[in-house]
């Protein structure tokens, strides 16, 4: 029997259309002369043109990175040495690790930064961002729980004060729509089926620093030799996700659903807010352990993920449910069940039923 992956937000399966655009890259130095290099100039072009179409942006407004993290980390400290020192930073306490060490080591250097809090369901507030602010960073969606955030407030609050806003959207754009206004944006490859690479789009007439020194590829603002397969697998998978994007978005909907139901049905208690992204089932198990789950589940055949962690041998809470106040124990049995483009119904039956067996039997304590 085939293993059912449920682990869609922790890294999606690559598309068949990215594979096959993979095929024919060519294997040159687009900065080279010769002809191999300008059929490689070529490839990244298309790829920069279709990136660019896909996101309704100028393709003078992307920029081809190695990970969602990277995009992330270019925004923040990109964007943040052009400021005036005097300007503080704002986002909040259930943002994903990238922005948030981001933020912390920003704050190390002297940048003023409000880290506000979040609500139960892990929604921000637009009304946290006060006077004086000159960047904004928030997610898209959660990437734990999948409430889906107010972007397009936090947009409009943090303009009308003259700040800039970055959008983390490495989660979620496969299955909702980016807010228009934002000033940067980080996108994942991996998050969206393309395997590899990110992008960070960058508005134009904002202006910011490189992190890596040297060429003057991706219009100055990340050097070093550019990366022709990543590109075009980012682009090819922005490009598959907008097209699909409505027809996936209510059968991976119809699926989470019956996902989150026997969640519910077998003791959980739901995580996330209302408006959420389609694809998460999500709880908390009060008497479990997340990876005692986790372990059981992939024995009988199902990948799924958790909110809590296991780093360096100790147990570490998810800083997401904490800081949407679930108590110790709740934080340490979430679950995250989230489906992909390739989940069958067939394969949602087969999973319930395995949660059933699996998660019915006597509880296990730490």
């Amino acid at each position: 029997m085939s293993r059912i992956y449920l682990d869609d937000a922790g890294s999606a399966p690559v598309l068949p259309e990215v594979r096959e655009a993979l095929r024919n890259v060519p294997d040159g130095n687009p900065s080279s002369p010769h002809s191999e290099g300008r059929a490689a100039r070529a490839a990244l072009d298309h790829a920069r043109d279709v990136a660019a179409a896909a996101l309704g942006v100028r393709r003078t407004e992307v920029t081809f990175v190695a990970s969602g993290t990277e995009a992330v980390n270019l925004a923040l400290f990109g964007a943040g040495a052009r400021l005036p020192k005097s300007g503080r930073m704002v986002t909040w306490t259930a943002e994903h690790q990238s922005a948030l060490a981001a933020a912390r080591r920003m704050q190390e250097m002297g940048r003023e930064m409000v880290i506000a809090p979040v609500d139960a369901a892990a929604t921000v507030d637009p009304d946290a961002i006060p006077a004086g602010t000159a960047l904004v960073s928030v997610g898209l969606a959660n990437n734990e729980v999948g409430t889906i955030q107010p972007v397009a407030d936090v947009i409009a609050r943090a303009h009308d004060i003259g700040a800039l806003v970055h959008v983390d959207a490495c989660a979620g754009p496969r299955w909702i729509p980016i807010p228009d206004g934002a000033d940067l944006i980080s996108i994942s490859g991996h998050k969206l089926g393309a395997g590899r690479g990110g992008l960070l789009f960058v508005r134009d007439g904002v202006r910011i620093d490189p992190r890596l020194y040297g060429g003057p590829q991706e219009w100055g603002r990340r050097a070093g030799h550019e990366d022709v397969q990543s590109a075009t697998a980012v682009a090819t998978a922005l490009n598959v996700c907008g097209r699909d994007r409505a027809s996936r978005t209510q059968a991976a909907k119809v699926q989470a659903e019956a996902l989150q139901a026997a969640l519910l049905e077998l003791g959980g208690a739901p995580t996330g807010g209302k408006e959420r992204l389609p694809n998460f089932a999500t709880c908390t198990f009060a008497d479990r352990r997340g990876e005692d789950m986790l372990l059981a589940l992939d024995l009988a055949g199902v990948a799924a993920s958790s909110g809590s962690a296991c780093a360096s041998g100790s147990l570490d809470p998810s800083h997401v449910l904490l800081a949407m106040g679930l108590s110790l124990e709740a934080a340490l049995g979430s679950m995250r069940l989230t489906t992909g483009h390739p989940t069958t119904d067939e394969e949602i039956a087969r999973a319930i039923e395995i949660l059933r067996r699996v998660l019915s039997r006597a509880p296990s304590h730490a």
